[in-house]
């Protein structure tokens, strides 16, 4: 009899980082976040164009869906914004203006918007936010069993939960409520140093070695009450998303000697102390309630989603100190994971499917979960283009750009399937040469169009891991940050050492002075053959040329741009920037061949997925 697969397809939208996701028969075959096609940041609208590529991907149609949900409760999330309001009227008044026309016209009717805009008659469920997330942490991890840490800004009610979870079931036990949040005191200092929340907390991370931990103290005695396990209260009177369109008011200005950063403003040392200061407390919030949870549950492994999972310093120091012996974090840990997390939710809970676990093998497929390009349309829209290029087979490619990076050239690789989540890790990526010590300065400035600051990520073979950094398990998400190896370092001379603030960016730290940060940590990613082979197999014939088996990989984008999707997104990105040469499935772009850009041309309309 022939099998007839079961699809289900999980949503996540409406807030910020629309996305979908499609499990065939329990297994991920597909996911992508709406930003990508629509080329605007962080989407939020209903994720049309994502849920296309899906169900196109699989080669089925909406009727075939067995069920489609949902990864949170909206009524819930109404009912807590409700008695916010109320709490604090009439000051919340221009927050609920802003806020009650988008709820009457949508979100309050979310059923019927999303049976709209999927043309859909069968079945929809409705997952807790935080059950999304700790489904899409345990579900798709190498492990039997584990405990479960989600933390974000705020669900329906709840800031942060843990739980276990056993074969192809989870439970979770405790939670934080609103408004006491770690996320959203993260994200204070996001505005109040001048960056965007959502997006911005990347930015304070990345900031805040340069800085002192000078502002703790005044965290902990006048913003956040920690108790011992971990949980925490939040002080109000220095808040001001409860009531108003900001995250901090007149007395968080106070507290710290001024009003918050104008963007894009020349950064101050008082702006690097805050990020270190924040950062500090972070950390010690998640490494208490990381020992509180393995006390409570017994558990070994741990499983981290929400968007505080994505501090990757954070995740670094539990796996270095915390009481666990493994960890595994959703890459897509934001709520785009979300997506994914109600899908198996409703495979395992509500059909009552089993769980196949594989040992040290997450279910993840290296993330590369979106679009793929085949040779012939790559090639078609070159041709469109008037494009120089060269094609070249798999060996020729992959030694022809392992010599351009040991000369120094960035290299923009577009290869195989998009990944999913907010890192690029060797599909969308660009690339260069770590231990070129001007390397951060030029993709940063000349290519990224971002603050010089941002460190770059190393990728390294998994097998050489050991060999350049302190740590030798897998990081395959890039999301743990280690230390340089010791004889990697390259100490500080008197002279250094007094450099204060931004003046220490040019230091050179190690042999891999472009991804070494001036803490001498690293984001590291893993790289294996088995998910990723043309990826791994150019950090060897990089390695061949250079005995050097690191790369810098970064993100294939502009700052407040998507991650590129298509190959036009990639070859306009490619003319926009000084990338030297772009990669394109077999293809070889050198930018001094292509014709004059210019903007607005024909084949930018004909050529985008959406």
């Amino acid at each position: 009899m022939t099998h007839v697969p079961r699809y289900v397809l999980g949503i996540s939208a409406y807030y910020h980082d629309s996305a979908v996701a499609l499990l065939r028969d329990g297994g991920i075959l597909a996911a992508a976040q709406e930003e990508r096609f629509t080329r605007k940041k962080g989407d939020a609208t209903f994720p049309e164009s994502a849920v296309r590529y899906c169900l196109a991907e699989a080669g089925i149609t909406v009727n075939d869906l067995a069920a489609v949900g949902f990864y949170d409760k909206p009524l819930l999330k109404f009912e807590r914004i409700m008695e916010t309001y109320l709490s604090v009227a009439p000051r919340g008044f221009a927050q609920f203006r802003m806020a009650g026309p988008m709820w009457m016209k949508e979100k309050l009717f979310l059923d019927r918007e999303l049976r709209r805009g999927l043309d859909f008659d069968g079945e929809i469920l409705y997952a807790e936010h935080h059950e999304s997330h700790a489904a899409s942490a345990f579900f798709p991890s190498p492990f039997e069993e584990a405990a479960i840490r989600t933390m974000d800004g705020v669900g329906e009610w709840a800031t942060a939960s843990y739980g276990v979870g056993k074969g192809n079931e989870i439970e979770l036990l405790k939670e934080l409520s609103w408004p006491d949040s770690l996320g959203l005191l993260y994200s204070a200092f996001t505005y109040y140093t001048g960056f965007k929340v959502n997006s911005g907390e990347y930015k304070v991370m990345g900031l805040a070695p340069y800085g002192e931990p000078k502002y703790v103290d005044v965290i902990y005695d006048k913003l956040v009450d920690v108790r011992e396990d971990g949980s925490f209260r939040l002080n109000q009177e220095y808040f001001n998303y409860l009531t108003g369109l900001t995250m901090t008011n007149g007395a968080f200005d106070k507290l710290f000697g001024g009003k918050a950063r104008v963007p894009e403003s020349p950064l101050t040392q008082r702006e690097m102390d805050l990020a270190r200061s924040v950062q500090v407390v972070c950390e010690e919030i998640m490494l208490r309630m990381a020992r509180t949870v393995q006390r409570e549950t017994g558990m070994e492994n741990l499983c981290l989603a929400g968007g505080v999972a994505l501090n990757c310093v954070g995740n670094g120091r539990l796996l270095r100190e915390g009481p666990f012996r493994r960890l595994w974090i959703q890459p897509a840990a934001g709520d785009a994971g979300g997506a994914l997390g109600v899908a198996q939710l409703i495979w395992h809970r509500h059909l009552g499917q089993p769980r196949d676990v594989t040992p040290h093998k997450d279910q993840m497929r290296g993330a590369y979960l979106g679009p793929s390009f085949s040779p012939e349309t790559i090639e078609g829209f070159l041709r469109a283009t008037g494009a120089s290029y060269q094609r070249l087979d798999r060996a020729q490619l992959l030694e022809r750009v392992a010599d351009l990076l040991a000369d120094e050239k960035v290299v923009g690789w577009f290869d195989g399937r998009m990944e999913f989540g907010p890192r690029a890790l060797g599909a969308r990526s660009i690339l260069g040469d770590p231990r070129s010590p001007r390397m951060q300065a030029q993709m940063n400035i000349k290519i990224k169009f971002r603050e010089g600051f941002r460190p770059f990520a190393p990728s390294v073979r998994r097998e050489r891991v050991a060999d350049y950094f302190e740590m030798d398990c897998e990081s395959p998400y890039m999301l743990l940050v280690a230390r340089v190896k010791k004889e990697r370092q390259i100490p500080m001379t008197d002279a250094q050492q007094r450099l204060w603030g931004i003046q220490q960016l040019n230091v050179v730290r190690s042999d891999i002075p472009a991804v070494t940060h001036i803490d001498y940590s690293a984001r590291v990613q893993t790289v294996s053959r088995d998910t990723n082979p043309n990826y791994y197999d150019l950090i060897a014939a990089f390695e061949r040329r250079t005995g050097c088996a690191v790369l810098v990989n970064t993100s294939f984008n502009v700052r407040g741009e998507p991650i590129v999707c298509t190959p036009a997104d990639a070859y306009q990105c490619f003319m926009r920037t000084h990338i030297d040469y772009l990669v394109l499935g077999p293809f070889l772009l050198d930018k001094t061949a292509q014709p004059k850009w210019e903007e607005k041309q024909e084949w930018q309309r004909e050529f985008q997925l959406d």
